[in-house]
């Protein structure tokens, strides 16, 4: 990769979005860091990138581990002197169905899976974000995506699936946060809803295809430094929080 391009962090990008998140940066000239909790099925997906020609890196990465977090920043830090744009688009839904075609309902749901899923999807890009911010300060650049759920949409709320909503809507509060707090710097901090995609989570029957949810991703990662920020988008267009 050379000096002068974008670097990309993209979070559980082994398959799914995540993966066809990383295809698509890299066939905008972004340099991109694949990460994934499991190391060869990091190093899988990484191959089969290269073998289409694209410059992608790896770095294995639990989002949960401190030790992982420690080890990638030090990574980037000696290789690279920069970061970006960071994705963070790992995630979990833990949430167990019971028998036949219910839902899974709060009430059934013990504190053990919310606290589990908040790990992941809330308290996991919380570090990476603390992580990697004073990087991008340095830098005067920065583009944060926090990949993120209608299911995590206060005002559609519905019932069912407690600790992925849950953690979803605390992660849109995280934007809010984060991105108040880097108002007068040049890091634009969204929430993306990538749709209702076909991938493992998602299930055979969703609407949308893996590109379609990884197009709604990389918009915001991509934004001149006018673009918005603070928000929650579907398609590059403002979605209902």
């Amino acid at each position: 990769m050379t000096p002068d391009r974008r670097i990309a962090l993209v979070t559980g990008g082994n398959r799914g979005i995540g993966f066809a998140t990383c295809k698509l940066l890299a066939e905008k000239g972004i340099g991109v860091i694949l990460t994934s909790r499991l190391k060869d099925e990091g190093k899988e997906a990484v191959a089969k990138l290269r073998d289409m020609g694209h410059d992608i890196d790896f770095h294995k990465l639990d989002v949960t581990s401190h030790e992982d977090i420690q080890s990638i920043e030090k990574f980037i830090r000696d290789k690279y002197s920069r970061l970006d744009i960071l994705i963070n688009n790992a995630g979990v839904m833990l949430d167990e169905e019971p028998p036949g075609s219910g839902m899974p309902s709060i009430f059934d749901t013990s504190p053990d899976i919310l606290r589990d899923t908040m790990e992941v999807n809330v308290y996991g890009p919380l570090r990476l974000i603390l992580t990697f911010v004073p990087l991008m300060k340095e830098n005067n650049y920065g583009r944060i995506v926090n990949v993120s759920s209608k299911m995590g949409q206060l005002s559609g709320m519905g019932p069912g699936w407690p600790g992925y909503r849950t953690s979803k809507t605390a992660l849109n509060a995280l934007t809010r946060i984060f991105a108040s707090e880097l108002s007068n710097a040049n890091i634009k901090v969204n929430s993306v809803h990538p749709g209702w995609v076909r991938t493992r989570m998602g299930g055979k029957g969703a609407t949308r295809s893996i590109e379609e949810g990884a197009r709604s991703v990389i918009w915001p990662a991509l934004i001149d430094d006018d673009g918005p920020t603070g928000g929650f988008f579907l398609d590059g267009n403002p979605f209902e929080w």
